[in-house]
């Protein structure tokens, strides 16, 4: 007679906090096909310079020890650039990081963050993992921020107001008269992060400049990177520029040695004259070929937004796979948001015409 087996008992599963099981992860984009563009992702297409390779691979020799844990040098020569003291200088692995060390610090379970939607696709997981909510404001036809919009949502309950210029995916800018009147609305006591981490690409001289505004608002931070002018969107790094009592709030809720020295030593020596000026020309030269992919397009029948990123904004709407879809089988991988439009980065010369003859054919 055949032993009877009794069934393994079901482990229970962990606890965890249902809203994150729920949050669905950050994803990238997919790789390009061979001899195909990625451009989904905002990355410069130059590799970067050769003294800032030098400078990235000899900080390389010594990963064995633990970088500085508040990259000192690196916000001196920030703090000397932008005249601040140090400690109005915050670094961090990347303008991401920085920002969820923001809404750590400010908001919790109960209390809101309110930011323009579609905007920066981060922006409701961090809210999320704060144990916050968001409030998120429909952007304005012109998909730009509905900035009155957003000052009107701000209830008992805000803690933090995020503004994305240019914003990202869309790319239309804040202007700095916009701006001046939203932080006019919004109580001194709610706390504003202004990401601007495709600043140097703009050049609509009515954008607000972030830099220009440092010391006139006690509840402003301006976040920057170096992930894509600089290229060094591989190493992670970039900083924040604001109030010492948040910046030190921020500091609070960061995760010890997250800023390595290899990100440093790469962000230093792209700082350092020569250098910058090799690296701000790419810029300018992808600056150049994003108003001749834009014109293009736009000559096309393409109704495309202010671009002042280092992308274009196809708002696609039910389209929107399809189109996608459509430009990967040409050799073209975009980031698609379904149900909106798709954002295509400003990569190497060839893929102007690439793109120019793919979306012809879907006008």
């Amino acid at each position: 007679m055949d032993a009877v087996t009794a069934s393994e008992p079901t482990p229970p599963q962990v606890r965890l906090r249902p809203e994150i099981a729920a949050l669905p992860p950050y994803r990238q984009g997919r790789p390009a096909p061979a001899d195909g563009f990625k451009l989904s992702s905002n990355e410069n297409p130059w590799p970067p310079v050769a003294a800032v390779e030098a400078a990235i691979a000899a900080a390389a020799s010594e990963v064995h020890r633990y970088p500085d844990a508040t990259a000192l040098t690196l916000r001196e020569r920030l703090a000397e650039r932008y005249d601040v003291t140090v400690d109005e200088v915050l670094v961090g692995a990347g303008s991401v990081s920085l920002l969820a060390q923001f809404v750590l610090a400010a908001a919790g379970p109960g209390d809101e963050v309110v930011y323009s939607w579609r905007s920066f696709e981060a922006y409701p997981g961090l809210v999320t993992v704060a144990g916050a909510t968001s409030v998120q404001v429909p952007n304005r036809p012109d998909h730009g921020h509905d900035l009155d919009a957003m000052a009107e949502a701000v209830t008992d309950r805000t803690r933090v107001l995020i503004v994305c210029s240019p914003n990202n995916p869309t790319g239309v800018p804040v202007t700095a008269d916009e701006f001046e009147r939203f932080m006019g609305r919004v109580p001194a006591d709610r706390l504003v992060l202004l990401d601007e981490a495709y600043a140097e690409f703009v050049r609509d001289e009515a954008s607000v400049d972030g830099i220009s505004l440092i010391g006139r608002y006690p509840n402003l931070v301006v976040l920057r990177t170096f992930s894509k002018a600089y290229g060094l969107a591989g190493v992670r790094i970039g900083y924040a520029i604001g109030p010492v009592p948040i910046l030190d709030a921020a500091r609070a809720t960061a995760i010890p040695l997250g800023v390595t020295a290899v990100a440093t030593s790469g962000a230093l020596a792209a700082l350092e004259p020569a250098n910058e000026a090799e690296l701000l020309a790419r810029v300018d030269a992808l600056a150049e070929r994003r108003e001749a992919l834009r014109d293009g397009l736009i000559a096309q029948g393409w109704e495309i937004p202010a671009a002042q990123g280092n992308f274009v904004w196809l708002p696609t709407g039910d389209r929107t796979v399809e189109v996608a879809e459509a430009l990967f089988a040409g050799g073209v991988v975009a980031r698609a948001f379904p149900g909106d439009g798709i954002r295509v980065s400003v990569g190497e010369h060839e893929s102007v015409d690439v793109l120019l003859r793919l979306l012809g054919e879907l006008v």
